[in-house]
């Protein structure tokens, strides 16, 4: 198993930043993702971290950002987990739970007490991987749209 390092994105991480997002949100082009991570970096309440290898190979990201509330949560405003990936062949390997155990460490210094996520319901790997990581199973909904 790689030695893997956990740091909040900079500016010169865009590209990997990008490429990543674009791995796990495929319907955005990559120019609207370096975009939005641009957006990220200058925002006081959104964050994202990036995983990489001693040779500084990206191989994965988490992205936090503020929410005045979410489902199940406790707190408001909280912590919310907008979105996890972890390259396939790092996968099981202690990635993600290295993220969010940093993740957590950087929430608790500005006062957060939980953090709170979510996950399409057939999502079951995601579902399995929470779960590893920690998180708690509040409830399951469905959300609805009218167009006015």
């Amino acid at each position: 198993m790689a030695n893997i390092a956990i740091k909040q994105m900079q500016r010169d991480d865009q590209g990997d930043w990008a490429q990543m997002r674009y791995a796990l949100w495929p319907n955005e082009s990559y120019d609207e993702h370096l975009r939005d991570a641009g957006n990220i970096l200058t925002s006081s309440d959104e964050w994202a971290f990036i995983a990489r290898t001693d040779d500084f190979a990206p191989v994965g990201l988490a992205e936090v950002a503020v929410r005045k509330y979410a489902n199940g949560c406790t707190e408001r405003p909280v912590a919310f987990l907008e979105g996890i990936w972890v390259a396939p062949d790092f996968r099981r390997q202690y990635v993600g739970k290295k993220l969010l155990t940093h993740i957590g460490a950087f929430l608790t210094q500005r006062g957060y007490l939980e953090i709170c996520s979510d996950t399409e319901i057939e999502n079951t790997s995601s579902i399995t991987a929470h779960r590893g990581w920690g998180f708690i199973e509040t409830e399951r909904v469905v959300y609805f749209r009218k167009p006015l």
